[in-house]
């Protein structure tokens, strides 16, 4: 009745040695590291540099642990003992290995490495990543300039209207923009009422409306609100997705990469130490354009020429000062690759690569504008754009081209990594900046670990004095799900914060919950009159149903957290979820495998030490 099939205990021990396995990472920690890799397209890192940092680190008698060469990332890392070993390294690596360090051919950045035995890696057994209150990091909030969206947006607009009018030979005296509308005039009725049905066809995005300024027709057109609403939050989308490309040039584990409000981005960096790396390269929220130069303008001259209306001048960057069209020819969102290197004078250049729909945009652009020239606009802030290059016209450009006149080595690797992480839609500002230290991040550690220590043994403390050896099966069910718990999450490579130690230790309640209602249904079958074996048959029975169905109805609300929460939210959640699989699995599984070990066998038990069962009279 109360035997378990050897198959049943061969796959009880197999999971609990494969949590063990899978959880032994969490306890080895990290070290403080250095990462070296290279900084110019024209420096390759291999295995040999290890004899050089090893060289270096000997020499100035600096003390490491280890020093590796890591194929995966084309880097070297080097192992300390502690922090001020780790800053003083790097120090001393970036002397000894950069000729001028203004113009760095190497970059040493400070990172902690795992000291989890390698044959555990080789099994895909890590430690849990922790969150930025855990770990310590940096955290910045970013404001997304809406206002430079809805120029870029009314721009695009603006090109789309004069080049449909332009196709259909529609005739007008000029379109001026005019805060967030468009003006278009025209000399008579006629003309006006065919320009608005062409462009009502075109873009259902825009209200139109008809207006006059004397004997002047004019036709106003205005994005609606819902486009207006959506061109905002599709500018700040975008931003996400490419602050997340930049973030993975880091090496970041699970950063968090999250909308705030309507118009601010929360990037948060858990456990990055070099926070001037991390704000030069999030800070660079640069979007790019690409115009062509207005020919009008004699080079030399643009400074006190008279400037088209529909041209501006730019006088920052190394191909200024220089007059280029409003009219935005490509932006970086259509680039899908860029990488840095010579050309054949072997100059700094950026090898450039357009997807499907760019490569038609910039042939569209160029086929008729051979001998002419071409600059690219790179747009830090509001109000100050950069012409980083200008460049003639050779031939048509597609789908691949290259820019050259970038200024430096550096400059083009720079500018290469900016293309690859693709165009924010908008510059951004970081209004907020917090750092928090791995010292504080061990605290939080320290605290949730013994506010779960403390937990589980009072929890074991109460069950085995009150079901007495009941109690120490439910324990010792209770120890291997909180084992399996943590597995899985190291197995997942989840993100661990303090939301997800108060899931875990939520966990725990509702785990020992499961076998409460086991033993006391157990109970109540010998107050029932039933035998020792068959109450723990009929207790483990009857109790199922309704652990399911508690269980069941916590996990919707779990997963409802998972959908629509965000951040800390969802890592709660995810903790939450999965505790409550593995409470299920090891309050009927693991607890009924224990009672049927030690019970099963035997034929003539009188009695269970379940505690005092209380009997009515």
């Amino acid at each position: 009745m109360n035997r378990y099939p050897l198959w049943k205990y061969i796959v009880i021990v197999i999971t609990v040695l494969l949590g063990a396995l899978y959880t032994a990472p969490n306890y080895f920690g990290q070290s403080p590291a250095l990462h070296i890799s290279s900084g110019k397209t024209s420096v390759r890192v291999g295995a040999e540099l290890v004899g050089k940092v090893e060289g270096a680190l000997k020499q100035a008698q600096v003390p490491s642990t280890g020093v590796a060469y890591d194929s995966a990332h084309a880097a070297v890392r080097a192992r300390f003992a502690d922090p001020d070993t780790q800053f003083r390294a790097k120090s001393v690596l970036e002397k000894s290995l950069n000729a001028d360090t203004a113009d760095p051919q190497y970059l040493v950045a400070l990172n902690l490495m795992a000291d989890t035995p390698h044959w555990l890696q080789s099994l895909h057994a890590l430690p849990m990543y922790l969150g930025l209150d855990l770990r310590g990091g940096v955290h910045f909030l970013m404001q997304v300039d809406t206002k430079a969206v809805l120029d870029k947006k009314l721009q695009g607009v603006q090109a789309s209207v004069r080049s449909v009018l332009r196709d259909k030979a529609v005739f007008h005296g000029g379109i001026t923009r005019v805060g967030n509308t468009l003006e278009i005039s025209f000399r008579d009725e006629a003309t006006r009422q065919k320009a608005k049905d062409l462009i009502a066809g075109q873009g259902p995005e825009l209200l139109l409306a008809e207006a006059s300024d004397g004997a002047q027709l004019k036709l106003v057109a205005t994005l609606k609100p819902d486009a207006l609403k959506q061109t905002i939050n599709d500018g700040v989308t975008q931003n996400i997705a490419t602050l997340s490309k930049r973030v993975n040039e880091l090496g970041v584990a699970e950063p968090i990469i999250q909308q705030q409000g309507a118009d601010r981005i929360v990037v948060q960096l858990p456990g990055e130490q070099d926070v001037a790396r991390a704000r030069a390269v999030i800070g660079r929220t640069a979007t790019l354009e690409v115009r062509m130069v207005d020919e009008s303008i004699t080079r030399g001259t643009e400074l006190g020429a008279a400037i088209p209306l529909n041209s501006q001048l730019y006088t920052v960057g190394r191909g200024a000062p220089t007059v280029l069209y409003k009219d935005v020819v490509l932006t970086g969102d259509y680039i899908t690759s860029a990488t840095a290197g010579l050309d054949e004078n072997q100059q700094p250049a950026v090898f450039i690569d357009l997807n499907t729909a760019g490569g038609r945009k910039m042939l569209a652009a160029t086929s008729d504008r051979v001998g002419k020239h071409m600059a690219i606009v790179l747009i830090e802030k509001t109000g100050k754009p950069e012409v980083i290059s200008v460049a003639m016209l050779t031939s048509e450009l597609s789908a691949h081209f290259r820019t050259t006149g970038v200024g430096t080595a550096q400059d083009a690797a720079d500018l290469a990594l900016m293309l690859r992480s693709g165009a924010l839609s908008a510059p951004m500002e970081i209004v907020e900046e917090r750092t928090i230290g791995p010292q504080l991040g061990a605290e939080n550690i320290a605290k949730g670990l013994h506010s779960t220590m403390y937990g589980f043994a009072a929890i074991s403390v109460f069950m085995m004095v009150y079901y007495m050896l009941f109690g120490f099966f439910s324990v010792l069910a209770l120890a291997c799900n909180l084992l399996l718990l943590l597995a899985l999450l190291s197995l997942m490579q989840a993100t661990l914060t303090l939301p997800g130690i108060a899931a875990i230790a939520l966990a725990l309640g509702m785990a020992i919950d499961a076998n409460v209602l086991i033993n006391e249904r157990i109970r109540e079958e010998l107050r029932g009159g039933a035998t020792p074996q068959q109450a723990i048959a009929t207790g483990f029975d009857r109790a199922w149903a309704t652990i399911l169905d508690s269980n069941v109805t916590t996990l919707i609300v779990g997963v409802a957290l998972w959908v629509f929460g965000s951040g800390a939210i969802r890592g709660f959640a995810v903790v939450h979820c999965l505790g409550i699989l593995t409470s299920m699995f090891s309050a009927m599984f693991v607890s009924r495998g224990v009672v049927n070990l030690w019970y099963g066998r035997r034929k003539k038990l009188s009695s269970l030490a379940i505690g005092t069962v209380w009997r009515g009279k």
